[in-house]
């Protein structure tokens, strides 16, 4: 009887270490599809060379906590300066920093939209932008100058760059803001440091601001589609947030190395535990 118990205990251990390495591999397994990017799920047509995929663009409306930049330079500034004119008191470097860090590049210098849509600015006063394009807002600074500027004269409006927040599965989550005028939501997700392996990519939560309120749309990062879609250009004051696969919960790794030493792990465990009750 004492000759077979070390048998029984080495084919209890060696079932339970395949069930264990069964049981891992099978939950840890994330098959490509969910992790590449643009797969043509909708079936369309293979994309022959020199086909382009046209935008879905739509032009962006100030609104509530905007930061514009309004600068205004007369013809003799032109002449005396040439076309590079910048303001003095905010210098590259210090744009980068706050650029990279989340803060906005024009917050000192720059005009706030207020919750009726209005900016306060010199000579002016309140001047309503709420819910006009970029080039409207210009044209109205522009027709209300005429009373106080009487040569000819340039005005330039621009927003304070694209502020955007990146939360959850992202490897550098935080609030980001980025110096151009507009901006993929790829660009937005390489800004972050890309997603994690164990990212949900077939739904992405995308949180938009309008003046009435925010709005969730869920997006597909996986279909190709998206390229034609509304959400392909994110906006300024969007959030993103990415949730884990069913991977997470089941607490196995993201990589094969994280794997295996989960199953040793485990193995290790199972081993002690008949080594206990022997």
């Amino acid at each position: 009887m004492n000759n077979s118990t070390p048998f029984i205990n080495r084919k209890t251990t060696q079932f339970l270490f395949f069930l264990l390495l069964f049981t891992v591999l099978f939950a840890s397994c994330i098959p490509n599809r969910k992790v590449i990017y643009l797969q043509n799920e909708s079936n369309n047509p293979s994309l022959e060379p020199g086909n382009r995929i046209p935008y879905q663009m739509v032009k962006y409306a100030l609104q509530f906590n905007d930061i514009v930049d309004v600068q205004v330079i007369t013809n003799d500034e032109i002449i005396r300066n040439g076309f590079n004119i910048t303001k003095t008191d905010v210098s590259p470097n210090l744009g980068m920093q706050q650029g990279q860090g989340g803060g906005d590049v024009y917050y000192m210098t720059g005009y706030t939209v207020d919750e009726d849509g209005m900016i306060e600015l010199p000579l002016l006063g309140k001047v309503k932008v709420g819910n006009l394009t970029l080039d409207e807002a210009k044209e109205e600074i522009r027709n209300r100058l005429t009373n106080y500027i009487k040569s000819d004269f340039y005005v330039r409006v621009k927003l304070g760059g694209i502020r955007y927040s990146a939360i959850g599965e992202f490897r550098n989550p935080g609030k980001y803001v980025v110096l151009q005028d507009r901006m993929t939501i790829f660009e937005a997700i390489a800004n972050a440091g890309d997603l994690t392996t164990i990212a949900r990519r077939d739904k992405l939560l995308l949180i938009r601001q309008y003046p009435d309120g925010s709005q969730v749309y869920e997006v597909d990062l996986n279909d190709r589609s998206l390229l034609n879609s509304e959400f392909y250009f994110i906006r300024p004051n969007d959030q993103l947030y990415v949730e884990p696969l069913k991977v997470r919960e089941l607490g196995a790794g993201e990589n094969a190395a994280q794997t295996i030493t989960l199953l040793i792990s485990l193995f290790t465990f199972a081993a002690l535990m008949l080594n206990l009750t022997q």
